[in-house]
């Protein structure tokens, strides 16, 4: 029981400080400073609902751990509920809501949209997968810690190489943040991200069967800070939606001498350190646009849902992987692609 209570107090704390960002002031979504923060606002087409935040939630949970891409799949889902909407809302007063005021820098400004705070929703609501890894992995987290007052030196090691695996990806985010949010998040841009991960997937399962003297029983803090530093490079083709970070964490992971299952370990622990930092950024830059369109209830209910979902997921995929490897998961890929273009592009 009290190990019950110590997991679910590191999650309750996550989740919090995502909606303390969430309510960081901010005039992102406002028309005028004097403007009240929750106003009735004119949509071309009907509010995301419960059932919306539900199934993006869901959606979230189950594929922000599988090599299948989290983002791609919240792409697609968002344009099948109807959530791909680019008219500029407006407040009750007839004031134009804006994503990003007009600055020197961006003197357009960008307009608040669905389809924008669709967007958002999607990187804030990872809050939810990331309290799932803190559930399961609270062990490591705690031994992490332990590292920290110099009571653990695998502890420390194992931060080392998650800070190494994290500093690429998170830098090219800083720098090409705004490029993928305006040009990669669109159903063609999915597809072919599917196809080349699928492509990865399937070299690394060849060569990982070649290779079987490689493959040790690495464990994050086996790696040393060169293979950290490449595991680090490889997640910044995640960046690209419908790539998929853990898909190329473990890729990477295979690469280094890793088995899969402490492969799959090893992105876990680095996607709680990266996707928090990602979901708390987002939050603190868009949160006032989403809470906006979605409002409080629908998106606590997504992370709360997405949490539930990706504790099921985790627990479902290490046993899997363990016994089969990335294959199933690369022709998946590859079929999901396939119905993409015949339909969509």
């Amino acid at each position: 029981m009290t190990f019950f209570r110590s997991r679910l107090r590191l999650a309750t704390a996550f989740l919090a400080t995502s909606c303390a960002a969430l309510a960081t002031p901010d005039d992102a979504a406002a028309s005028d400073p004097a403007t009240p923060a929750r106003t009735e606002i004119v949509r071309a087409s009907d509010p995301p609902d419960a059932l919306d935040a539900i199934v993006l939630g869901i959606v979230e949970g189950v594929t922000e751990y599988l090599p299948v891409s989290s983002t791609g799949h919240l792409v697609i889902a968002n344009h099948f509920l109807d959530l791909e909407s680019t008219v500029p809302l407006y407040d009750g007063e007839g004031q134009m809501l804006w994503a990003k005021k007009p600055s020197p820098k961006h003197p357009e400004g960008e307009p608040l949209t669905i389809k924008a705070a669709a967007d958002a929703y999607a990187v804030i609501i990872q809050a939810g997968a990331i309290a799932a890894v803190g559930l399961i992995y609270w062990r490591r987290l705690l031994q992490i810690a332990r590292g920290l007052f110099g009571n653990s030196p695998d502890g420390v090691r194992l931060l080392r190489n998650i800070v190494l695996a994290c500093i690429p990806p998170g830098l090219a985010g800083l720098l090409l943040g705004d490029f993928i949010d305006s040009h990669l998040f669109s159903i063609r841009t999915v597809a072919w991200a599917l196809v080349a991960g699928s492509v990865l997937m399937v070299a690394a399962e060849w060569w990982r069967k070649r290779q079987p003297r490689r493959i040790v029983e690495y464990t994050g803090e086996d790696l040393k800070a060169g293979q950290a530093l490449f595991i680090g490079f490889a997640q910044c083709l995640a960046l690209w939606p419908g790539m998929s970070r853990s898909m190329v964490t473990m890729v990477a992971g295979y690469f280094t001498g890793m088995r899969p299952a402490r492969s799959a370990e090893f992105s876990f622990l680095a996607g709680f350190a990266l996707l928090s930092a990602a979901a708390l950024y987002k939050s603190w830059k868009a949160g006032p646009a989403v809470i906006e369109v979605f409002g409080w209830s629908n998106t606590l209910l997504g992370m709360l849902v997405a949490t539930i979902a990706a504790v099921i997921a985790i627990k479902g995929f290490v046993g899997y992987l363990s016994r089969h490897g990335l294959g199933i998961f690369a022709i998946y890929r590859l079929a999901l692609a396939a119905v993409l273009f015949v339909w969509f592009v």
